[in-house]
């Protein structure tokens, strides 16, 4: 069953009792009484598969923490079996940090998975990697593949499979921020982006709801083909160049989850997936040269 198929009256009695909720290989039973909650995944994880389960890795929830701060300029807390690891944010961020709670227990938890700060994309069965600093324009970049149809494995975390070096796909809803927002919702009239957070630490953060496509086939995994380290630069025309692959290497594992953890078994899956990929770096100011340049990338 779909998150859609359940009433709207019901699916908030579902989600205030913990709603099963199927993201990719993980099953969060996501608890709440919070209606920015109920709206959020109404809106953004409409065609993902629901329980009831009959086990879940994550068991999760949003809620009020005790005294005069549950009623006196309203907070909420993200919580994981009963534990806090964030304080307490605004009452009008709890879908926000929900989003985010989601995200740490899969970085902190899920170390059968190789995992990369990175989005990843598929299109025509490649596979392209995109690292990307704070400020680079990843996420936009990464919606705007989306609405073009590139299938959405993850936004934030690349799951490597530690068995046959395949990404695993996880499409969740992309995180937008500041002019991101705007950026996107002007760029296609079918991006359906949620309620805005305002004055988060990030910033205004929204989240785009990924097509229809991308979560049917959360069970088909890709083939890492290309790493593209992608840039923003206001006024650049499109400039492409080779990556040299050791410093690909020491950005991918610099910058993965758990990559110290795992230590000889991520160095062999880090260097298998270079192996198989061409590494390029690319500045740009509008998107549709970077389309076109993905285009051709796999075309």
């Amino acid at each position: 069953m779909r998150l859609s198929d359940i009433p709207a009256a019901a699916l908030t009695e579902r989600i205030a009792a913990g709603l099963g909720l199927q993201t990719g290989p993980f099953r969060f039973l996501v608890q709440s009484s919070e209606a920015g909650v109920a709206r959020g995944l109404s809106q953004l994880y409409a065609d993902f598969e629901v329980g009831p389960f009959d086990l879940h890795d994550f068991h999760v929830s949003i809620r009020r923490p005790a005294g005069l701060r549950r009623w006196i300029h309203p907070q909420v807390e993200f919580a994981m079996d009963g534990f806090s690891p964030f304080i307490p944010l605004p009452a009008d961020h709890a879908f926000a940090q929900l989003e985010w709670g989601m995200n740490w227990c899969i970085a902190a938890h899920a170390h059968h998975y190789l995992m990369l700060h990175a989005a990843v994309l598929e299109k025509n069965g490649q596979a392209v990697i995109l690292p990307g600093d704070p400020g680079a324009g990843k996420s936009t970049l990464t919606a705007a593949l989306v609405l073009s149809g590139w299938r959405l494995l993850s936004d934030e975390i690349t799951l490597i499979d530690r068995d046959d070096g395949q990404i695993v796909p996880l499409a969740r809803p992309v995180s937008l921020k500041n002019a991101s927002i705007d950026i996107i919702r002007s760029f296609s009239q079918a991006a359906s982006i949620g309620e805005t957070a305002l004055d988060t630490h990030k910033g205004s953060v929204a989240h785009l709801r990924p097509m229809p496509d991308s979560v049917l086939r959360m069970d088909e995994k890709a083939q890492p083909r290309h790493i593209v380290f992608p840039r923003w630069k206001s006024q650049a025309l499109l400039t492409r160049h080779p990556q040299d692959k050791a410093s690909a290497f020491i950005h991918l594992a610099s910058h993965a989850f758990n990559y110290n953890l795992l230590g000889p078994l991520a160095f062999r899956l880090t260097k298998n997936t270079l192996d198989t990929c061409t590494c390029q770096r690319i500045w740009y100011s509008q998107l549709d040269d970077a389309l076109a340049f993905f285009s051709e990338l796999v075309a």
